[in-house]
């Protein structure tokens, strides 16, 4: 039989404080609502719909290749946001999952536990419950003397005696579409809030004798829905802890969980160490037997086998095998290593290609550059790549020395082979096996220390 899933993803989330919609806000990397999309897709979900409303625009993006998305204009309650997809329903027949956009630790195997309950009970709705020890907040699921589920009341409506109910709703249904959208126009907002309750469907099939069904969680955690930050940071962990696990699991040494921070999507390679106070996130891959960290920042590149990177920040850059990073190298968006560089102490790289084999040991900029193989680019040096208006490149030929502190004003090459003198401001082509320099002549003044202390003397006398 057919099944389809609707995520309801319109509010704005007031306890977040944030301009940005409660369900955009990231997890290990990763939104609230990818996490349920991907929960959803591999249970086996055919057809995707997501009703938005606050940030409809940033959350339709979210969305986009993943599934449809239904404007909630007025935000009325949960069974107004779903008759907002009737008529993108109106051919379905089988069963419709319904899931709130802020529960992200919910898991495929959950949700394809909940629909063979549903479908072998014969129900016309099945909600997922779980069992808390404080259900301060939560809609209690109320049950008959033959524990039948008779109907959900919030925490607002409920009385004394059904506040003690421990047996909360998780927000998590599965129905039949078969006459859901006719039971859906019949709901009225007599509640305190003044608000359509999907839950009141529930009451109203129960009433007519219809089956009603409840699957209680195994693990009460994937309940847990973020409404605020305090929140937000107790399921990042869950899920980093998650992500090191699967991590170490696979063959990589994780020195300290508590203090290493991987994105969900990431891949590391085997026998690969990571050091503590290491972030490693967005889409980035790292090969095998690398060591990573400590106090090191990895965003959506690609490190190969052999590398070592420690107390460095790298940026959306490509680094192939046996290289060698920090500490305290920055290297900015399109930097390119070949195999065998080396990048050491206080160097910053920005859209640059370097060679196989070649060197910048310490405090240099490279940027818009391309350096050929076996390069070695002395302490102090510079790249002049900007003008004030405009980027210009500059060219290093294999096996070039660029002595120290030197100052390479592009657009400007530097030859096969060739060499720069130390302390040399080069505004010109250098060719292939050339030394160029550029100084000021130097001067001396002799028996310098005599003549100042005399000097000073003098001026003590008079």
């Amino acid at each position: 039989m057919s099944l389809a899933a609707v995520i309801l993803a319109a509010g704005k989330g007031t306890r977040m404080k944030s301009q940005v919609p409660k369900v955009l806000h990231k997890i290990c990397g990763n939104s609230m609502l990818s996490y349920v999309l991907d929960s959803v897709a591999a249970a086996g979900v055919e057809q995707k719909i997501v009703v938005v409303g606050f940030g409809a625009d940033l959350v339709a993006r979210e969305v986009e290749g993943r599934g449809q998305v239904v404007l909630q204009e007025q935000q009325l309650g949960t069974a107004h946001a779903l008759l907002q997809v009737s008529p993108l329903l109106k051919e379905f027949n089988g069963q419709l999952l319904v899931l709130c956009g802020d529960t992200p630790l919910i898991e495929p195997d959950t949700l394809v536990r909940l629909v063979e309950s549903h479908r072998a009970a014969g129900a016309v709705a099945t909600v997922l419950t779980a069992e808390v020890e404080d259900p301060t907040g939560y809609g209690r699921v109320i049950r008959d003397g033959q524990g039948q589920v008779k109907r959900i009341v919030e925490q607002k409506d409920a009385s004394p005696q059904e506040k003690q109910v421990q047996e909360i709703n998780t927000g998590i249904y599965c129905f039949e579409s078969a006459g859901l959208f006719e039971a859906l126009d019949k709901v009225t907002p007599a509640n305190a809030q003044g608000e359509y309750y999907l839950t009141d469907i529930i009451r109203a099939y129960a009433s007519e004798g219809r089956t009603v069904g409840a699957v209680l969680l195994a693990n009460q955690a994937e309940a847990v829905g973020v409404n605020d930050r305090v929140q937000l940071a107790e399921v990042d962990r869950v899920i980093r802890a998650r992500v090191l696990l699967e991590l170490m699991s696979s063959g990589v040494t994780v020195v300290d969980p508590q203090s290493t921070f991987v994105d969900r999507g990431v891949q590391i390679g085997r026998d690969t160490t990571i050091y503590p106070f290491t972030f490693i996130e967005g889409s980035t891959t790292v090969g095998e037997d690398c060591v990573i960290g400590p106090d090191t920042r990895l965003v959506n590149s690609v490190v190969g086998s052999a590398v070592t990177i420690q107390n460095s920040i790298v940026l959306e850059s490509y680094i192939q095998d046996r290289c060698s990073i920090g500490p305290f190298s920055y290297l900015r968006p399109e930097t390119r290593l070949g195999e065998d560089v080396k990048v050491g102490d206080f160097v910053e790289i920005k859209k640059s290609d370097i060679g196989n084999g070649s060197k910048v040991p310490h405090l240099a900029y490279v940027g818009d550059a391309t350096l050929g193989r076996k390069v070695n680019i002395g302490a102090g040096t510079i790249t002049c790549n900007y003008d004030g208006q405009n980027k210009w490149p500059t060219h290093i030929g294999d096996r070039a020395f660029i002595g120290s502190n030197t100052n390479l004003v592009a657009p400007v090459k530097i030859g096969e082979g060739a060499v720069t003198g130390a302390g040399s401001t080069i505004t010109r082509d250098v060719p292939d096996g050339a030394l160029g320099v550029e100084r000021a002549k130097q001067a001396l003044v002799l028996d310098w220390e005599n003549r100042k202390k005399k000097k000073v003397d003098e001026g003590k006398d008079s």
